[in-house]
């Protein structure tokens, strides 16, 4: 099979297009043809060298979807033929945290693309428990846009930030994928969206998709906008992957009692906050990363109830996956970054 592997930590240029062996599956796996595949942010650290988690080489890629070409020993839930979609992450399955529902607590929480090989490639084998249907109203694409995305927001938005229909929600750097999908749970739910960028046409699109006001961070206050917009109360929750430069401005922007959702930093991973503003507001800061089996499953039945659409920023042809990343490492796209493994 055809695959994008990274040799080396490194640029763009580390990424390497080769031949691998056709995987097979053991019990319990199965092997899935990917019809397109999607990049994430995490795709970028990995390649860079900014992670420990993977180990050169292997298949990159952590989104994906396609149809399911063969099954393992012992595998009931999918069929070959079924489309699929595919959720990334990995649990041992037997640890308390996996017992309990919460697969991403476990201590051998892994995600495809780093060190397993991803999918970046023409098939890929999973867990068959990893398998979900594909959205009826998505094609192969917008499908492959979801996981990791989709996972990560739905977490942040609905589980740990168990947002309310009215609520009031601050999101951080409209534009990526993690992002935009907080948009769409948002606005879908009923609750009111803000948004931040230093880009007007990421604003002037995060209005027609429903947000509720828009603020350019590097000509307005945001914590003054936020509180002006919400008559001195501030947001109930904050949706934050920034870090060094966004955490500081999240806790002086929610109300008292509110929440922060907490996941990235991609503007750095060290840094200061004022303290007595955290706890004297009562502030409840959220660590959170990817969702559970059962969350991803929840979010999937989200998307087909309310039709979500993802935001498809470009396609590249798999072969084109080193101009893809370029473009993702720009961070001038409006959504996801999807490569075509299959033809359309």
């Amino acid at each position: 099979m055809k695959a994008v592997v990274l040799a080396q930590p490194g640029t763009a240029d580390s990424l390497v297009l080769t031949e691998r062996p056709d995987p097979s599956p053991g019990p319990g796996e199965a092997v899935v043809r990917l019809h397109a595949a999607a990049l994430n942010h995490r795709d970028l650290f990995l390649r860079s060298g900014a992670t420990s988690q993977g180990f050169p080489p292997f298949v990159m890629g952590s989104d994906g979807a396609g149809v399911v070409e063969a099954v393992g020993p012992g595998v009931t839930s999918v069929r070959p033929g079924d489309p699929v979609v595919i959720n990334p992450t990995l649990s041992c399955g037997t640890c308390p945290a996996c017992l309990a529902g919460e697969h991403s607590l476990c201590d051998r929480f892994q995600i495809l693309g780093g060190p397993s090989d991803g999918t970046l490639a023409e098939f890929v084998r999973v867990p068959a428990q990893n398998l979900y249907p594909k959205p009826q109203h998505l094609d192969f694409r917008q499908a492959a846009a979801l996981p990791l995305a989709l996972a990560t927001a739905w977490r942040a938005v609905v589980s740990r930030g168990r947002l309310q229909p009215g609520e009031t929600v601050l999101i951080h750097g409209i534009g990526g994928g993690v992002a935009l999908y907080a948009l769409q749970i948002a606005v879908a739910m009923g609750a009111r969206a803000i948004v931040t960028s230093s880009s007007d046409d990421k604003l002037r699109r995060a209005l027609e998709m429903g947000a509720s006001a828009a603020i350019h961070y590097r000509r307005e206050d945001v914590a003054a906008r936020v509180k002006e917009l919400t008559d001195g109360r501030g947001a109930d929750l904050v949706v934050d992957s920034g870090g060094r430069l966004t955490l500081p401005i999240s806790v002086e922007a929610v109300r008292r009692g509110g929440r922060i959702a907490y996941f990235g930093a991609t503007t750095g991973a060290e840094g200061t906050l004022n303290f007595r503003a955290l706890f004297w507001k009562q502030v409840a800061l959220l660590g959170t990363t990817m969702s559970n089996q059962s969350e991803f499953a929840a979010a999937l039945r989200f998307v087909g109830h309310v039709r979500l659409v993802p935001q498809v920023a470009r396609v590249f042809p798999l072969a084109e996956a080193a101009q893809a990343f370029t473009l993702l490492e720009r961070g001038e796209q409006f959504g996801k970054v999807v490569l075509a493994v299959a033809p359309a």
